[in-house]
């Protein structure tokens, strides 16, 4: 082991240089008292070396190092973790250069590829199947998406950003009384439901995720909508059809990068001549590679395309992309409300099963919401949050508006 005293003029370097990008004070302490601070005034954070190991395996493998020493109790955060994460944005450093964590990255995706339909849905279990009874005690009331919200002005609670963001989905799309949509990936249904009170649209979702087919299944039977709705599970590559719409929520981010092509050209697939479909997804600006914090420990299998790659694809499939909105903004509120409600109820979180949802699940978990909340909000980050609008065919000025005036047509 290197002694700590002959690592401190390395970490004061590394502290004066974040520091002057930082935006706000903060401090670190090591494992043997030693204080180092950046900025003036009242840290935001302090960040807690507990073991020489931490502080070795932090500057050995950067972010990666320091959040997987977070998860094993050898680094705390005292203050504002949501300061912690929006400092570490700001750092500016290259996660290529970093020859240890680019290796399992590539190992990662390639073990967990969704080329295999089975390891697909192994990979939305390990996420999705966590039980409905976890979800509800964080997600809105009662649609529980999971989703980015839309926070139009004047929106205060995250229940009413999600029938925002369906309001605005369904708005786009032109869904109708009657007509017949497929929901690619329907989570716990709440986008059909709504939908359907709404607009009397006719859904069918689908969803490899046994743990929610099968809640969304019989809550469809109890509420006596077996005519209107529908649930299979399956995933895109058994898309039945054909649809009047297409609606795909927060899915391609999970399709995988050899998969990016064959999702796409299953939108349009399962879409009547001059249907209307749309793709909301995270999505880069720029070709980058997926964190692997993400992919380790929230999203195995995950993989986020560039906004220029999944355009190319619909190209290729013969759509005509009608719409591009970037929510960017939104997603930052959304995944504040989720953050603020787990922390609440990390208690009766952890009592649902102490084993599965122990400290160790709790600190990713924080990690995670809080993380991608600053990501979303930093402005210093290429990950946005898109809504493309699609045709399969061109579009006419008899079947589609001439003006975006009627997506803001709220009465």
């Amino acid at each position: 082991m290197v002694p700590m005293v002959r690592m401190r003029p390395l970490v004061q370097n590394l502290v004066d240089a974040l520091g002057a990008r930082a935006p706000s004070p903060f401090a670190v302490t090591l494992a043997d008292g030693a204080v180092y601070r950046s900025g003036s005034g009242e840290p935001a954070f302090t960040l807690v070396f507990r073991t020489e190991a931490a502080l070795l395996a932090t500057l050995a493998r950067g972010h990666i190092g320091l959040l997987e020493s977070y998860f094993e109790q050898q680094v705390d955060v005292e203050g504002d973790l949501g300061a912690a994460f929006a400092t570490g944005l700001m750092a500016d450093i290259d996660p290529r250069l970093n020859l240890l964590d680019g290796v399992e990255n590539g190992l990662h995706e390639w073990r967990h590829s969704n080329r295999d339909p089975a390891q697909a849905k192994a990979n939305a279990r390990a996420h999705y199947g966590l039980g409905t009874a976890f979800y509800k005690l964080w997600l809105d009331d009662p649609l529980l998406m999971y989703t980015c919200g839309y926070w139009s002005e004047g929106t205060t609670t995250l229940e009413q950003a999600q029938r925002n963001k369906i309001d605005h989905v369904c708005r786009k799309l032109r869904l109708g009384r009657g007509e017949r949509y497929v929901e690619i990936g329907c989570g716990f249904g709440g986008f059909m439901f709504r939908a359907l009170e709404t607009c009397g649209a006719l859904g069918t979702g689908v969803n490899t995720t046994t743990e929610q087919v099968d809640w969304l299944r019989a809550q469809i039977e109890q509420r006596g909508l077996a005519g209107q709705l529908t649930v299979r599970e399956a995933d895109f590559r058994d898309i039945d059809g054909p649809y009047d719409k297409v609606v795909s929520i927060g899915v391609l981010e999970h399709a995988g990068r050899d998969q990016l092509a064959e999702v796409i050209q299953a939108h349009a697939d399962c879409l009547k001549p001059g249907g209307l479909g749309m793709l909301h997804f995270i999505g880069h600006v720029g070709h980058h590679d997926t964190e692997l914090f993400i992919r380790k420990h929230v999203f195995p299998g995950g993989w986020i395309p560039s906004l220029a790659q999944a355009l190319i694809e619909m190209e290729r499939c013969g759509l005509e992309v009608i719409d591009v909105e970037n929510l960017r903004r939104h997603y930052a509120p959304t995944l504040d409300a989720w953050a603020e409600r787990f922390e609440r109820r990390w208690g009766d979180i952890h009592a649902l099963d102490p084993q599965r949802f122990d400290e160790r699940f709790h600190r990713i978990w924080r990690a995670y919401l809080v993380g991608c909340a600053e990501m979303f909000r930093s402005p210093a980050d290429y990950t946005h949050l898109f809504q493309v609008v699609f045709s399969k065919g061109n579009v006419t000025r008899d079947n589609y508006p001439m003006s975006r005036a009627h997506l803001y047509e709220t009465g």
